[in-house]
């Protein structure tokens, strides 16, 4: 009997922790801003650019457990979003130039100056190649989980 419930907790410990971590593998996070515009655009939603210190930001990692990770999360982002995450790792994080380059325009663009930011916007291809990105909102680190958060996101989605 004792091993028969010992099995049990295993094995639904072991699910649970499975379900976790397929629910954070079945999101795209891109990393390039001209690839995130292209499927934004193919899919006509808006990007959530995730400005993140992903190895040393406390209130980052505590927005990505407490909402990011999550099924509810997983399942808004989905159907609403394109994800970029733009990060400024360490230095010990090696990341390219190009990257790099990229996320410092993104940042002085948007005028973030606090970790985490999660900027809401439209990509808007020009006839000359160009992007014309319209703001539609912002928000960071909102305590509540997964419904909360997701729910004040598509508040800023909808109203624009």
């Amino acid at each position: 009997m004792k091993t028969f419930a010992l099995l049990s907790i295993l094995l639904l410990t072991g699910i649970q922790s499975f379900a976790q971590k397929a629910a954070k593998e079945d999101l795209v996070w891109y990393t390039d801003l001209n690839k995130a515009v292209e499927v934004a655009n193919k899919e006509n939603k808006p990007i959530m650019l995730f400005f993140t210190g992903s190895d040393w930001c406390g209130w980052c990692k505590k927005l990505q457990n407490e909402v990011f990770t999550k099924s509810e999360f997983k399942s808004w982002a989905n159907e609403n979003v394109v994800l970029m995450e733009v990060d400024f790792p360490s230095a010990n994080v090696p990341q390219s130039e190009e990257l790099k380059t990229q996320n410092r325009m993104l940042q002085q663009q948007f005028a973030v100056r606090g970790y985490p930011t999660c900027w809401f916007i439209k990509a808007d291809k020009l006839k000359d190649g160009k992007v014309n990105f319209t703001q539609l909102g912002s928000k960071g680190y909102e305590a509540g989980g997964p419904v909360n958060w997701t729910n004040g996101a598509s508040m800023l989605i909808k109203a624009n």
